[in-house]
């Protein structure tokens, strides 16, 4: 038994070298010579990354991942990433670059590698018109439902101890979750609540900015400098064609109308005015 045990753990031994390697992302040499680019997105955070009635990808990150794989002349697969979960597809490299509503954060920045910016984004808190929650004060002692993983989760853990927060792993978990009155109140990025409410009759952004003003950003595993030159690369370049002012004429200006204004949202060239 004492050998068989034995043999068990240098074979394991073994194996971790291959491991390793399988967790090593690829650069773009690769990927070109592979014909396929892997991008993580949300498929549930509509108007940013979700799966329509089709069953198609859309969304304002899904429209930059497509020009991002159309410009590599090589074919996209998306992959459906939850919040808390982003991290951990770059570093196990399932994904070649994240586009899923990133918030760039010096604490992520430790562990991935951020591209330039493509949006700017704050805190928003969303409620039920009848029971409105329009400032902090009136929020303390009651519960806020908020995403695991994300930058809502760790300012009002960080900012707000007396605010009760209900977590869920999903995009889709937490809104059902304040449709069905299990919390007071939901925060996430103001532009995801700002175009939630207005879908959603009955329910107001009554906290429109909190926190720091925030940047979206792509991500991809930490020192995969060739990849990350080539977003950089797309992000410049793009900004000659307003490439992500279009971006939001697609995908965002159906959803939020005249109640935004495009510049105070959109980043184009990765520079932040």
């Amino acid at each position: 038994m004492k050998k068989l045990f034995a043999l068990i753990l240098v074979l394991a031994i073994a194996l971790i070298p291959a491991a390793l390697a399988d967790a090593q992302a690829r650069n773009l040499d690769e990927i070109v010579e592979s014909g396929k680019l892997t991008i993580g997105v949300f498929s549930d955070k509509k108007p940013f990354g979700y799966v329509d009635e089709n069953g198609e990808y859309q969304g304002y990150d899904v429209y930059f991942a497509r020009r991002l794989a159309e410009d590599l002349g090589v074919e996209l697969e998306l992959v459906s990433v939850d919040a808390p979960n982003r991290v951990e597809y770059l570093t196990s490299a399932k994904v070649d670059i994240i586009l899923a509503n990133f918030t760039v954060t010096p604490e992520r920045a430790e562990v991935v590698d951020f591209a330039l910016p493509y949006m700017k984004v704050a805190l928003g808190v969303v409620s039920p018109d009848d029971a409105l929650i329009t400032d902090i004060e009136t929020l303390r002692g009651k519960t806020l439902i908020v995403s695991k993983g994300t930058t809502a989760e760790t300012w009002f853990t960080a900012n707000e101890p007396d605010v009760n927060l209900l977590k869920f792993d999903t995009y889709t978990e937490t809104f059902n979750a304040l449709l069905d009155g299990r919390g007071d109140a939901l925060s996430t990025d103001n532009t995801e609540v700002l175009a939630w409410a207005l879908e959603n009759p009955g329910f107001t952004v009554g906290i429109e900015s909190l926190g720091s003003l925030d940047t979206i950003a792509p991500a991809v595993q930490k020192g995969n400098d060739t990849v990350l030159a080539y977003i950089n690369e797309e992000i410049e370049k793009l900004a000659e064609e307003q490439f992500f002012h279009a971006d939001y004429e697609a995908t965002l200006k159906e959803v939020y109308g005249d109640a935004v204004d495009p510049d105070n949202l959109v980043v184009e060239g990765g520079v932040i005015d």
